[in-house]
C-alpha cells in the first residue's frame, strides 16, 4: 500500500523510470530523474538541520524546481509551505514567520526578495538553490545538491505533516491549512480512480503551487504513473499562449478555474489550434455560468466535462460529471466522491430536509489536521458528535450553504461568511478591509464583491477618510497590493463623504454593492486574470 507522498514517485521510478513524470517547456525530467534528485536534496536538507515535522518553504515560479522541492523536502520529513513568489514581501513575512520556517528551497529568481525578507528580520539558517549569500543562512547552490548523497529515510508515516498552504484570513493574517500525508493521498488516489488516470495521461499544472489545485496536478499524476505539463507564468496570464501549449504539449487532462476556460473561450483563437488530446476538462474553486459552460464544451468535443468541488481543508469532496446541457439551471456540484460522508446541516449541526439550505458538512479522510497554531479557529472548523461512548465523528464546517435537490446532486447557494472566490482563489474581505484601514490616511473601510459576467467575484471597496483629499482610490490599491496578492487588491476604491448606513447604524454593504453594478467602468483597472 501507497502511505507517502513522495513514495509515489519512487514507486513510479522503479516501474518505470525511463518515462515522463514532469515537463515545462523544453525541460523534462523523468521518474528516475525526480526521484534521484529529490532525494539528494533530502539528504542537503537534512544536512542544514532539517528534522522531521518541520516545515520548509518553497519561494520558486513555475518550473521543474516545484516537483523536486516538493517531494525532497517530505522525503526529508518535513512539509513544504508554499510562497507565493509575486506577493507582497510583507505577506511572505507573515507566513514565514507564523510557520517557524527556518528553511528556503528556492530558484535562481528569488534571491532579490530573499534578501528583503532577511534585512526585515526574517531569520532563514539554510537556503538552498541560491545563488548569493544572506546574513545567518548557510547557502547551498543547486550545482551542490546534484552531488550529495541521498538523505535516509526519517521514519515518516502518514499522519506525519505533508504540506500547509497558506489562505485568506478574516482577521488579516493569513492562516495555514495542514495536510498530512494521508489527508493528501485520500484525495490523489480517489481522483485518480474516478477520472481514469493512468501512465498515459498528461495533466497539466496551471495552478501555482501555493494554490490547491495544484495538488491534483503533482500527486495524482504521481500515484497514477502520469506526466505533470508544468505551465509557466506568462502562459497562464495570455489565453492565446496557453491554447498554443495546448496543442504542443499535448495534455489529456486540464484542470483549471471557470474563468480560465473562459478566457480561452474568448481570447484564445482556439478554432485554430488542435485540442484532441484533452479526454478531460476539470474546473473547480468557483461557479461556471451555464451559458458560458455550454459554449466552451462545444470547442473540446471530444473530452468529459466534470465540475469539482471542495474547500482547502478538505481537498476534494464533490464531483458532477457534466452531461449535455440543455438548459440554463445552476451548475450543481454533484455527489460525494468514495469514501466522503456528507450531510447539509442547521447552525447546531443537525441535518436539515431534502430541499431546504443549508451547511454543507464533510467528513472525509481527505480532511486537513487543522489549522496552524489557531485552535480558535479549529473549534469553528470542526463539528464534532459522539456516535457511540468513546467515539467520535468529526466533521469539517466548509461554511458554504447548499441544498440537496430532487435527483440527489448537490447545489451550491452561497456563502454563510464574507468569505469570496474571486478566480478561484479564497479571499477574506475582512482581510481587504484591514489592509484598507492600515493606511494612516483612511478612516474607515468596506469592501464587497460584484459579480462579473463570466462568473467571477470582482472585488471592490470604498473608504472614508480622515481629512478630505489626502489620498485618491489609486494609491489605496497601491497600498492594498503592498500587503495582499494581486488577486485581493480591489478593481476599484472609492473615496465617500460617508458610508451608507442600515437601520441599526452598520455600514450598508449591500447598497454600496448596488452602487457599484450600476457603474459602467471601475475607476482603476483589475489586475490580469491569471493563477499566480
Amino acid at each position: 500500500m501507497l502511505h507517502l507522498l513522495h513514495r509515489a514517485v519512487d514507486r513510479s521510478a522503479e516501474r518505470d523510470p525511463d518515462a515522463t513524470a514532469a515537463v515545462c517547456g523544453d525541460a523534462e525530467l523523468t521518474w528516475a530523474q525526480l526521484a534521484d534528485r529529490s532525494a539528494r536534496l533530502a539528504g542537503v536538507l537534512r544536512s542544514l538541520g532539517v528534522s522531521r515535522g518541520d516545515r520548509v518553504a518553497i519561494h520558486a515560479r513555475k518550473g521543474l524546481v516545484s516537483p523536486v522541492a516538493m517531494h525532497g523536502i517530505m522525503k526529508a520529513g518535513a512539509a513544504y509551505v508554499p510562497l507565493d513568489p509575486f506577493a507582497p514581501t510583507a505577506r511572505q513575512q507573515l507566513i514565514l514567520e507564523d510557520c517557524g520556517v527556518r528553511h528556503v528551497v528556492a530558484d535562481t529568481a528569488a534571491a532579490g526578495q530573499l534578501s528583503e525578507l532577511v534585512e526585515r528580520g526574517v531569520r532563514l539558517e539554510g537556503i538552498v538553490g541560491s545563488e548569493s549569500a544572506l546574513p545567518g543562512a548557510e547557502i547551498v547552490r543547486w550545482t551542490e545538491v546534484a552531488d550529495a548523497p541521498p538523505g535516509a529515510d526519517p521514519g515518516t508515516i502518514e499522519l506525519d505533516l505533508a504540506y500547509v498552504l497558506y489562505t485568506s484570513g478574516s482577521t488579516g493574517v493569513p492562516k495555514g491549512v495542514i495536510h498530512t500525508h494521508r489527508s493528501a493521498l485520500a484525495f490523489a488516489e480517489v481522483a485518480a480512480r474516478t477520472y481514469g488516470f493512468g501512465p498515459a495521461d498528461r495533466l497539466t499544472n496551471h495552478a501555482p503551487l501555493h494554490f490547491d489545485l495544484s495538488t491534483m496536478d503533482y500527486f495524482s499524476a504521481a500515484v497514477s504513473g502520469a506526466s505533470t505539463v508544468v505551465v509557466p507564468e506568462a502562459y497562464t496570464r495570455f489565453p492565446a499562449s496557453l491554447a498554443q501549449l495546448i496543442e504542443k504539449q499535448r495534455p489529456t487532462v486540464l484542470y483549471v478555474v471557470p474563468l480560465v476556460l473562459v478566457q480561452l473561450l474568448v481570447h484564445g483563437a482556439l478554432e485554430q489550434r488542435d485540442l484532441s488530446s484533452v479526454r478531460w476538462v476539470l474546473f473547480g474553486g468557483e461557479p461556471f455560468p451555464t451559458t458560458q459552460l455550454r459554449e466552451v464544451m462545444r470547442v473540446f468535443p471530444g473530452a468529459r466535462f466534470c465540475n469539482v468541488y471542495g474547500p482547502t481543508e478538505v481537498n476534494g469532496i464533490t464531483y458532477w460529471m457534466v452531461p449535455e446541457l440543455d438548459d440554463d439551471a445552476p451548475i450543481p456540484i454533484g455527489r460525494a466522491y468514495d469514501n466522503v460522508q456528507l450531510r447539509v446541516a442547521d447552525d447546531a449541526g443537525r441535518p436539515v430536509e431534502p430541499g431546504e439550505p443549508g451547511e454543507l458538512l464533510a467528513r472525509t479522510p481527505s480532511m486537513m489536521l487543522g489549522y496552524w497554531g489557531r485552535p480558535d479557529l479549529d473549534a469553528r472548523a470542526f463539528h464534532r458528535e459522539a456516535s457511540a461512548p468513546g467515539i467520535e465523528h468529526v466533521f469539517h464546517r466548509t461554511g458554504d450553504l447548499v441544498r440537496e435537490r430532487s435527483d440527489g446532486l448537490l447545489e451550491f447557494l452561497g456563502r454563510k461568511d464574507r468569505q469570496i472566490k474571486t478566480r478561484g482563489h479564497r479571499v477574506e474581505l475582512d482581510e481587504v478591509e484591514h489592509a484598507l484601514a492600515s493606511h494612516g490616511a483612511v478612516a474607515a473601510a468596506a469592501s464587497f464583491a460584484v459579480p462579473g459576467s463570466d462568473g467571477s467575484q470582482r472585488i471592490q471597496a470604498a473608504v472614508t477618510l480622515r481629512a478630505a483629499g489626502a489620498v485618491d482610490g489609486v494609491d489605496l490599491s497601491a497600498h492594498v497590493a503592498t500587503l495582499l496578492p494581486s488577486y485581493a487588491v480591489p478593481e476599484r476604491v472609492s473615496i465617500l463623504e460617508e458610508f451608507p448606513r442600515t437601520s441599526s447604524g452598520k455600514i450598508d454593504r449591500l447598497t454600496l454593492r448596488d452602487r457599484a453594478m450600476a457603474l459602467d467602468t471601475p475607476d482603476t483597472p483589475a489586475a490580469p486574470a491569471d493563477s499566480s
